[in-house]
């Protein structure tokens, strides 16, 4: 709870600096997406942030994770274009 509070602090400042509700919805539609997963299997949220911290202590992502640039890669070209 902690974390959203902080992160909704955030959000509603620039809200009022930026007079746009935009934050706002993508704040609450990433955490609605982590509140049902927390939901069907309590903890996911804390596994997350330790994997997460894990990877930034080794300097790279988590054990079987491919890099962003590879994806897009990846992306780009099974719709016959470059992406990225």
């Amino acid at each position: 709870m902690a974390e959203f509070d902080r992160e909704w602090e955030i959000v509603l400042e620039r809200a009022k600096r930026d007079k746009t509700i935009t934050g706002v919805h993508d704040m609450l539609h990433k955490w609605r997406h982590l509140a049902y997963r927390e939901l069907k299997d309590p903890g996911a949220y804390y596994r997350l942030l330790a994997t997460l911290e894990q990877a930034a202590r080794r300097g790279r992502g988590p054990e079987g994770s491919v890099p962003g640039f590879e994806v897009t890669t990846l992306i780009g070209d099974r719709l016959g274009r470059r992406v990225g």
